[in-house]
């Protein structure tokens, strides 16, 4: 079983890069996070394409933001929207869907992104993760998390750890958070696969980041212990992020049982530049 994650950043604008990725690259569940559209809308959009390839679909929308689905080629129950006993900020977004795919709960995940440390939307972040981890606990033992969790779980997950002094996704009540998580059993497959390994899943827009491979490691596959043993490979579909109209995110790539196209990771294909050596700042980051 092939599983795979992709924050779209629009499924409308990502529409003739998705249906050629999944042609391409086949997977058997796909998570999708920021679809940014209502169910009814989604379904208008890529109903009858998802289901000519096989794609059963689970949705949770709004407009304009967030969004997160579930396809599957390999059944589709026990469907959840949302995660119980979550905060709203103020309303329950839509960050969560969960559903057994081939006997395995699969999770999709938006985790909130916290702006900045120590406002409301940081504090609303770690409550969110806190229920998160009550729903993953109580949940059976085979299970997947996938998502863009807007948490790089290491130094090692950004391109340069003085760069990211004062911002979110690096603080270390966000990484206790994710560390919560792994505790309950949860395995990081593509980190434990490639320790050693430069890996990025996302690269902004701007400055020339990901032609530089200036990026951050934040969309994640966290498999319980038995599922985690069934990998195969695991890895990150660099290409599609390369070309014209990508996400600023790259899908991650799980085999489970076997792996079609072998071990072939960790970044595929690898980064042509050289990471730069030079101290850099965010783009988004304020002159001091």
């Amino acid at each position: 079983m092939r599983v795979a994650t992709w924050n779209v950043n629009s499924v409308k604008q990502r529409v003739p890069r998705l249906l050629p990725w999944l042609d391409e690259r086949q997977p058997d569940v796909v998570c999708l996070q920021e679809t940014k559209l209502v169910d009814d809308a989604f379904l208008a959009l890529l109903g009858d394409e998802l289901a000519q390839r096989g794609y059963e679909v689970a949705l949770s929308g709004e407009v304009q933001w967030n969004g997160v689905a579930i396809l599957s080629k390999v059944g589709l129950e026990d469907v959840v929207t949302g995660i119980d006993g979550a905060p709203g900020f103020p309303h329950q977004e839509a960050r969560a869907v969960a559903a057994t795919c081939g006997g395995v709960r699969v999770h999709s995940l938006y985790v909130p992104n916290g702006r900045e440390p120590d406002s409301e939307h940081y504090h609303y972040k770690l409550a969110w993760l806190a229920k998160l981890a009550e729903v993953v606990a109580a949940g059976p033992a085979d299970a997947l998390v996938c998502g863009d969790m807007n948490i790089a779980p290491a130094d090692a997950d950004v391109f340069d750890p003085a760069a990211y002094v004062g911002q979110t996704h690096v603080t270390e009540p966000e990484r206790a958070a994710l560390t919560s998580l792994l505790a309950l059993g949860l395995h990081d497959v593509v980190r434990d696969r490639w320790p050693d390994k430069r890996i990025f899943s996302y690269w902004d827009y701007r400055a020339g980041m990901f032609h530089q491979d200036l990026g951050m490691r934040i969309d994640l596959v966290l498999a319980s212990t038995p599922v985690a043993g069934r990998v195969k490979a695991a890895w990150i579909d660099r290409l599609a992020r390369k070309g014209t109209g990508p996400s600023d995110h790259a899908p991650v790539m799980v085999d489970l049982d076997e792996a079609p196209d072998g071990d072939i990771g960790p970044v595929v294909p690898p980064p042509s530049a050289k990471p730069s050596k030079r101290p850099r700042k965010l783009p988004q980051a304020k002159d001091s």
